[in-house]
């Protein structure tokens, strides 16, 4: 049996901004709810300085707001390209957490993706 073609740019960056937007909001909820889960992952230059509770309160509204962003189909390629970067950024601020982060990079592409597909 043959699968019918599906070629649908419109779909596919649905897909790719629900996909990317659950993930900010998971981390973001997760993050306050249990942040000393979470805390450890602030990069130590920042936390050396700042509270870490803090600057994870900061960075979970940041999340919730790029997820709401990307839902809200508003200038979808920046939203995107923001989220690539934050995304990157955590990788690279976590690269001694390499076996827990190395997801993030396809996540990165998804994002690069989604930005490539959208023509605003």
């Amino acid at each position: 049996m043959k699968l019918p073609k599906l070629h649908s740019p419109k779909l596919a960056a649905l897909s790719l901004r629900v996909g990317l937007a659950v993930i900010l909001l998971y981390a973001a909820i997760a993050s306050i709810v249990t942040p000393s889960d979470w805390v450890g992952y602030l990069p130590t230059i920042l936390t050396s300085h700042l509270s870490g509770t803090l600057l994870l309160k900061f960075f979970s509204i940041y999340e919730l707001l790029l997820a709401a962003w990307l839902l809200s189909g508003i200038l979808v390629r920046y939203a995107a390209l923001l989220t690539a970067a934050t995304l990157a950024g955590i990788v690279a601020s976590n690269f001694s957490l390499f076996q827990i982060t190395f997801r993030d990079i396809a996540l990165v592409f998804a994002a690069i993706a989604l930005a490539l597909l959208e023509d605003d």
